[in-house]
């Protein structure tokens, strides 16, 4: 069965994580951000480097690992009960984030719904940026060479996710907004979303072996 999702899609410093860490409050959605899940890696870990070597270059980690950390994330979620794949949805911040990862994904996860937080004013997203690297002490917005690197990257690789999805599940937000607007226009289109159709609880889902269930 393939996870129900909704991908809040965007250029670096859109707004996608502000708004994903308020959806992921209410009942039944769970956030998950790539970005978050890389930073929270140990540095001197196999991958945590990895993520250090690509973002401090203001590029996105190879498709095979970005993948592999998001599955392993989402495996743990169900295995400590946090994210029921029956009733909950997803909401995806970062990822897929070219159409490679879209192809990758393709089997695990079921698109209800695209809001693409765009953000026509390019000084604008660096001023964001800048504001949340001091916020944060976050690497990948650490000066504005890193952080044209990365519109560059996002123009040239992930804007064309949008293409790979069918137009009627792609909503445009204008995240020019104050947040709580932006947060508005999302919640009008979100109640419109069929909920899942929870099971009598016949459905098992079995996890790779070596994962360890939920208490």
């Amino acid at each position: 069965m393939k996870y129900r999702a909704i991908l809040l899609f965007g250029a670096p410093g859109a707004g996608k994580g502000t708004q994903g860490k308020i959806l992921g409050q209410i009942p039944n959605f769970i956030h998950y951000s790539c970005g978050d899940a890389f930073r929270n890696l140990r540095v001197d870990s196999p991958l945590g480097r990895v993520f250090v070597e690509y973002a401090s270059k203001g590029q996105l980690v190879p498709d095979e690992p970005t993948i592999e950390l998001w599955n392993t994330s989402i495996l743990g979620l169900i295995a400590t009960g946090r994210f029921n794949p029956e009733a909950d949805t997803l909401l995806l911040d970062g990822i897929p984030r070219n159409p490679r990862q879209v192809e990758l994904m393709n089997d695990l996860i079921e698109v209800k719904a695209i809001f693409n937080l765009f953000c026509p004013q390019l000084d604008k997203l660096v001023a964001r940026l800048q504001r949340r690297a001091l916020k944060e002490n976050r690497l990948d917005d650490a000066n504005v060479d890193v952080i044209r690197a990365r519109l560059d990257t996002y123009k040239r690789d992930t804007r064309a996710v949008l293409e790979c999805y069918p137009e009627q599940v792609i909503h445009q937000i204008d995240s020019t907004q104050e947040p709580l607007l932006v947060l508005l226009d999302i919640l009008k289109i979100v109640a419109r979303i069929p909920k899942p159709a929870v099971s009598d609880g016949s459905t098992v889902y079995s996890l790779p072996p070596g994962t360890a269930s939920s208490p």
